[in-house]
């Protein structure tokens, strides 16, 4: 059936995903416990929100990429790109093997390098996809390395048969491959290169399901590793805080709104890598809770730096000012966007924040230092880009200007109100573990 779907019109591509979307929710009622659905595919609650909101977010590139279908850019490749890269990410998510789930995690690098590449906008975007694939590459083979050592001490590749094993070496060929992928601090160079370079429907898919991939990885293999983790995890914890720290102080001194953004996502995943290391309960469903939260907040944001780089050709601060002259209904859409940003009520990314807080905390006292700066900080960068992009006197070089139309308000729209409207059944992401 996808196959057919790329010789359909956009919005029969759009409705498609959606109505996936609604018979795939239905169908998945009871989650509280592992479900087959075939061989080797299956899901529980944590996969299901993965998968849910990958064809989410792949629904709403279909939406966001409209100049692609107006100024025919290779269209039809682009659907059965992203077509295939929902397909790997369904699957990767959905896999009882880490065997399948590490080749589905690989393969859906692929696509996302053919977005960056293909419908890219700057020359720099071939450095840009060489970034993604090296950086990712060079800690794959390890992960493979430790799959392999896993299947020799079980005979089975299944995440049923895991347990404890005290392997010092183990615990670094398996854990870095994700922690490269959030991306961790020090290792985080590709992302904003790849955000920056590539076009929105690329910074969508990377903000919104790509990261996420990571989390999903360290949540599955920390089961392997739990001794040697109780040892080792303060490394990532206090390097990730650190690390979260100096660069929401980085996003402080960007002109590239969209450089922020995407220095704002290392920040979030700090946090999340921060949540899932310290072992706890809180920790678990607070990343779980702030990964949905920051996929779709950070994708909003992402699509509305588009649209104005789509109107004034410039992601720069210096001339995307005095917007709220220009356009007065956008600015209750970055000031929604940007409040959820900075967790504030009533967003996911408050729930998850506070969740991680309190695990982190109880972990460690002393990381309250950095966990009231990352706060302190985010609130200040958010607060920067809405003052800097909405006040002041707006640039009089435009001579080409449109207004916002239907289908983009609809766009923003669905990342808002799921952000905000699942945090009144939060009580379903504790149930998972």
């Amino acid at each position: 059936m996808s196959m057919f779907l790329i010789y359909f019109k956009w919005w029969e591509v759009f409705i498609s995903m959606y109505l996936f979307f609604f018979f795939f929710f239905m169908n998945s009622l009871n989650l509280f416990y592992w479900v087959n659905l075939f061989n080797f595919l299956g899901f529980d609650f944590l996969s299901f929100s993965m998968i849910l909101l990958s064809i989410w977010i792949c629904g709403l590139i279909i939406l966001s990429s409209f100049n692609l279908y107006t100024s025919k850019k290779f269209y039809d490749l682009f659907n059965l790109n992203l077509l295939f890269l929902l397909f790997c990410l369904v699957l990767a998510f959905s896999s009882l093997d880490i065997l399948y789930f590490y080749v589905f995690f690989e393969m859906s690098i692929l696509p996302v390098l053919f977005m960056i590449m293909g419908w890219g906008y700057q020359p720099e975007r071939l450095q840009a996809g060489i970034y993604l694939v090296f950086y990712t590459l060079c800690v794959s083979l390890p992960l493979l390395l430790g799959i392999f050592y896993i299947y020799k001490i079980f005979y089975s590749f299944s995440f049923m048969f895991f347990s404890e094993l005290g392997l010092m070496i183990l615990y670094f060929l398996m854990i870095l491959a994700f922690l490269v992928k959030m991306p961790m601090f020090i290792v985080h160079l590709w992302l904003p290169k790849a955000h920056v370079e590539g076009p929105v429907s690329s910074s969508m898919i990377l903000a919104g399901v790509m990261l996420k991939l990571g989390g999903y990885g360290l949540v599955r293999v920390m089961k392997l590793m739990v001794l040697i983790s109780l040892k080792m995890n303060i490394i990532w914890v206090v390097l990730s805080l650190i690390g979260g720290t100096l660069i929401s102080l980085m996003c402080l001194h960007q002109m590239d709104m969209k450089l922020l953004i995407a220095y704002s996502s290392v920040v979030h995943m700090a946090l999340v890598i921060a949540g899932i290391m310290t072992l706890t309960y809180l920790g678990f469903t607070g990343s779980l809770i702030l990964m949905i939260g920051h996929g779709l907040c950070s994708s909003g944001l992402f699509v509305l730096i588009n649209l104005m780089y789509e109107r004034l050709s410039s992601r720069s601060l210096m001339i995307n000012k005095g917007l709220i002259n220009l356009l007065p209904n956008l600015s209750l859409w970055w000031f929604l966007l940007l409040s959820s940003n900075m967790a504030a009520p009533p967003s996911m990314n408050l729930f998850g924040e506070i969740s991680l807080l309190m695990s982190i905390i109880s972990w460690s006292g002393y990381m309250m230092i950095f966990l009231m700066l990352i706060s302190f900080f985010s609130a200040g960068y958010s607060l920067y880009i809405f003052a800097f992009s909405q006040h002041g006197k707006f640039f009089h070089g435009i001579y080409n200007f449109s207004s916002i139309n239907l289908r983009e308000y609809l766009l923003l729209f669905c990342h808002w109100v799921p952000l905000n409207l699942l945090i009144f059944k939060i009580d379903y992401f504790f149930f998972w573990l």
